[in-house]
């Protein structure tokens, strides 16, 4: 399965565009929508030059893949394309390890997508502090996991 526009407009929104380096709330060094590395692995460093709103959506369709992989790889149950869209968006910004030994993954894998959706609101914290912007990443996230395809 592949990320549908929904999971795309889902990081845009949150991540927002950054042309600049900088660090994110936990204090990684970050550019374009969110991405931490570029697509060769070397990990973005402030001193980075400047990328264009072109290459920000090339590094984050180059970086998508491995979060599509991971949740492929995790999930053993059948997801719709929401469900899907949702735990990718969730283990981009949140990494996919992080998923895999997630209780909202082991929910799902037990049948109970329920569950599994009030966990997304647990995963709130950046630097050891509550984010607004997590918390409405999450709440996003949680909505669309529920939204029927």
């Amino acid at each position: 399965m592949k990320v549908s526009d929904n999971c795309l407009e889902l990081i845009r929104k949150s991540e927002s565009f950054k042309a600049y380096p900088y660090r994110c709330p936990a204090g990684i060094p970050t550019i374009g929508y969110g991405s931490t590395r570029y697509p060769d692995g070397r990990a973005v460093r402030l001193s980075d030059p400047p990328i264009t709103k072109e290459q920000a959506n090339d590094l984050l369709f180059a970086t998508l893949g491995e979060y599509e992989n991971a949740v492929t790889r995790y999930v053993t149950v059948p997801v719709n394309q929401n469900q899907f869209d949702a735990l990718v968006d969730f283990a981009y910004n949140a990494g996919a390890q992080n998923l895999r030994k997630s209780t909202l993954l082991k929910h799902l894998n037990k049948g109970d997508a329920t569950r599994a959706a009030k966990e997304f609101g647990k995963w709130i914290y950046g630097g050891g502090k509550v984010l607004k912007g997590l918390v409405k990443r999450r709440e996003a996230e949680r909505e669309l996991f529920e939204r029927m395809a």
